[in-house]
């Protein structure tokens, strides 16, 4: 019958290193300076945090928050999820507007043809008109399901 371990054993266990399955401990110098570095570049990402304000307003990064019941005081952590949400959307927007002119390009310019010619032809050439056959295709590389069911066709 075993004892239990008394506090100061208790202690020096936690503060060994952290064992593998087989009981066997491995000493981590490389980790423990790669940690302080990813600690050191996280905090400073953090402070950079304290002056950003992101094009999404806080207050509707707020209310969807509190709508999905993510409760958090931290403005950091709120300023991180709303440049995510832009991110997010500005990786959205970018692969609509390669779909747009792969679509444009396509068609080999038959549809432009029919307009006069004039002076804001140059400017009609590179012009790319979204459409949401478009949006959809990108939003389809995401997981996301916008295309309209067949019905409303």
């Amino acid at each position: 019958m075993s004892t239990p371990p008394s506090n100061s054993q208790t202690q020096q266990a936690s503060n060994a290193e952290p064992s593998t399955s087989s009981g066997t401990t491995h000493p981590r110098p490389s980790q423990t300076t790669e940690e302080v570095k990813k600690d050191r570049t996280l905090a400073e990402f953090l402070l950079m945090l304290d002056d950003y304000e992101p094009l999404i307003p806080s207050e509707v990064t707020d209310y969807y928050l509190q709508r999905v019941g993510f409760e958090c005081e931290d403005v950091r952590l709120k300023r991180l999820l709303s440049l995510a949400a832009q991110k997010f959307v500005s990786d959205i927007a970018a692969d609509a507007y390669q779909h747009a002119r792969i679509r444009t390009n396509a068609t080999g310019g038959r549809a432009r043809s029919n307009q006069a010619l004039g002076p804001g032809t140059s400017r009609d050439k590179t012009r790319t008109t979204l459409t949401m056959d478009d949006l959809s295709a990108a939003l389809s590389d995401y997981g996301i399901n916008a295309r309209k069911p067949e019905f409303y066709l």
